[in-house]
């Protein structure tokens, strides 16, 4: 019963069997390595915008206040933030952007990294972008830049940068920020991290950390400060940015 086909010289058709125990890799090979070079491109595309040839950042590399240095114990290559090198009023949140990838872009090399950020003395009107700018700048970098950022560590901290980063830190700062956040409130604890000489120490940074270590509470705004914390307002500084809100001397005589 049924029908039947008739037998055709033209059809042949080979099985494989899968416990054969054949190599797959040569047929991959090819695909994988297109795909690793598509990947390169991808990557390069990525850094090469912000790599401008005609962008003179002499200025701000004469600052310091963003420099690649040695290594963390962990192998991660350690890019050191100076918040009190930074003059915020007269540069702008796009070209610290723009400066800042090109950076990471032309002198890190592949692999993991961190950032040691030391908010030592921070003067808000001074020497701080702004939480927005902060946060557009990291929300701007390559995927693949950000998933090598293993950890930033945040040189004294203080009360209220603790507080800010505790409440709106969580709205404004993506999650794969938030938690790479390392509080170190003395360089002491820095060096179970990080050996000594791997990070420059800035005088200024050491000398507040030797404050710490006798008045520990002026961290918290409770002792005088002969150094001006950034957490604990400066009178005599606050009045002396409102001069011109204050009469002429002639009335006030």
């Amino acid at each position: 019963m049924g029908s039947s086909c008739p037998p055709s010289d033209d059809l042949s058709v080979m099985v494989l069997a899968s416990d054969l125990g054949i190599d797959a890799r040569p047929f991959l090979s090819k695909q994988q390595d297109t795909e690793i070079e598509e990947q390169e491109q991808e990557q390069w595309h990525d850094c090469a915008q912000y790599l401008s040839p005609d962008e003179d950042f002499s200025d701000l590399d004469s600052l310091q206040f963003f420099c690649l240095q040695g290594s963390d114990k962990s192998g991660n290559r350690i890019f050191r933030l100076v918040g009190k090198y930074f003059p915020a009023p007269v540069v702008g949140g796009e070209r610290l952007k723009k400066y800042i990838f090109h950076k990471i872009c032309s002198e890190l090399p592949d692999g993991p990294f961190c950032i040691v950020y030391m908010h030592t003395c921070v003067q808000k009107e001074d020497n701080y972008p702004g939480f927005t700018i902060l946060r557009w700048i990291y929300e701007e970098l390559p995927s693949r830049i950000k998933n090598r950022l293993q950890i930033m560590y945040f040189i004294h901290p203080g009360l209220w940068s603790r507080l800010a980063f505790a409440t709106v830190g969580r709205f404004f700062l993506s999650g794969g920020l938030y938690w790479k956040i390392k509080y170190v409130s003395r360089l002491q604890y820095l060096w179970n991290d990080i050996k000594k000489g791997e990070i420059e120490i800035p005088e200024f940074v050491q000398n507040h950390d030797n404050v710490l270590e006798h008045r520990p509470l002026t961290d918290y705004g409770i002792e005088p400060d002969h150094l001006h914390l950034p957490e604990v307002p400066n009178m005599a500084y606050s009045f002396g940015r409102h001069d011109g809100n204050w009469g002429s001397r002639e009335f006030m005589r």
